[in-house]
């Protein structure tokens, strides 16, 4: 029996099994497995040494965004209104056959969008050039969900199936579970809180089941096996997605409102140019990127070229991003901007920059 047939009879037998007390343990093993097989689905094959044309494209500028969607929902159409890469657009699937990349350019960062060929069911298993899409999705920052709104919920149901099966974990943060291996002493297990989804005994059938027999668990908060699964798996990818509804011209406007008030969505319209401003506002919130701006003395800020980073960033990241040898050299900066008491402050490299500050370096 092959792999895909395992995972067909495992996804059966969950299917089947009536979840109550008696069964979880029968359950917390089936997806143990299930997660092996579509583990090693995932692994390429040595055999089969990929020719024909590339795929991946070369991660530039500040951020990267992924724009996956099933075939003739408007990917293309939408890249070439955001970037001036004009990517082909047809009514017919499969119009775009390989990754496109473009470059959308806004509050002075660049950000990379990837059109990716159109996903079909059964894309994890490889299915129409799944596999890579996926791939090149999990290198993402973002991942814009592009959906038709006339299809309802049917589409976004599918495509989070896939991407779930491969790992890519959509608007989730990782699991609050410290798992360590362990030479010796056998499993030993705590938790600081009430678990209500999971036990030490299943924890350690799931353990068994990958062959783990001496590990330290802790469970600092409420998970279910299929968390406790991905912590022992440890190569998921938690990333935040925007689910973006095209075509909303051709829907009713009590749909339209009732999409747009669904969390994590966004509706559109490429034909007609409808809301792609605050698409894009959304976008930058997502990414969570701010723009610094450098000042040398007795001459004002340079607006014209920001330094983009990540939301969080100290004064040592600003000075890794202008030259790397600057943080040895580094005496003190000056900051104008909301994340002063006062302007200009002077503070160290540990001071946590905000959006649109201007900061002076001092070198020693």
């Amino acid at each position: 029996m092959g792999i895909l047939e395992k995972i067909s009879e495992i996804e059966k037998e969950i299917a089947r099994t009536q979840k109550n007390k008696a069964t979880e343990y029968h359950l917390g093993l089936l997806k143990a497995k299930l997660a092996k097989y579509r583990a090693q689905l995932l692994e390429p094959s040595k055999s089969s040494a990929a020719k024909g044309e590339g795929f991946d494209v070369m991660k530039s500028g500040d951020a990267r965004v992924a724009l996956i969607g099933f075939p003739s929902v408007g990917k293309s159409t939408f890249l070439s209104l955001m970037t001036s890469t004009a990517s082909e657009a047809a009514s017919y699937e499969f119009t775009t056959l390989t990754c496109i990349p473009g470059v959308i350019e806004y509050k002075g960062a660049n950000i990379q969008l990837l059109d990716l060929p159109g996903i079909i069911e059964g894309a994890a298993q490889g299915k129409g050039r799944g596999r890579q899409v996926i791939a090149v999705a999990r290198t993402a920052d973002v991942v814009i969900m592009m959906l038709d709104a006339t299809k309802g919920e049917v589409q976004r149901a599918l495509l989070e199936k896939e991407l779930e099966s491969v790992g890519i974990r959509l608007n989730k943060s990782k699991p609050n579970i410290y798992f360590k291996l362990k030479k010796g002493g056998g499993i030993s297990f705590n938790s600081t809180v009430t678990l209500t989804q999971c036990s030490e005994k299943l924890v350690q059938l799931i353990l068994h089941e990958y062959k783990i027999f001496n590990a330290e668990v802790l469970f600092r908060e409420d998970c279910s096996p299929d968390e406790f699964i991905d912590v022992i798996v440890g190569n998921r990818v938690y990333m935040p997605c925007l689910y973006v509804y095209n075509k909303i011209d051709q829907i009713s406007m009590e749909e339209v409102d009732r999409l747009a008030r669904r969390p994590h969505s966004v509706v559109i319209s490429c034909g007609m140019k409808l809301n792609l401003d605050y698409l894009l506002e959304k976008l930058w919130e997502y990414l969570a990127l701010t723009c610094i701006y450098t000042k040398k003395r007795g001459q004002r800020p340079d607006f014209t070229d920001a330094i983009i980073l990540r939301k969080g960033a100290s004064v040592e990241h600003v000075c890794h991003r202008i030259h790397r040898s600057l943080a040895s050299q580094f005496k003190y900066a000056l900051v104008w901007g909301t994340s002063t008491k006062y302007s200009p402050q002077r503070v160290g490299l540990t001071h946590m920059m905000e959006h649109e500050d201007v900061i002076q370096i001092v070198k020693k």
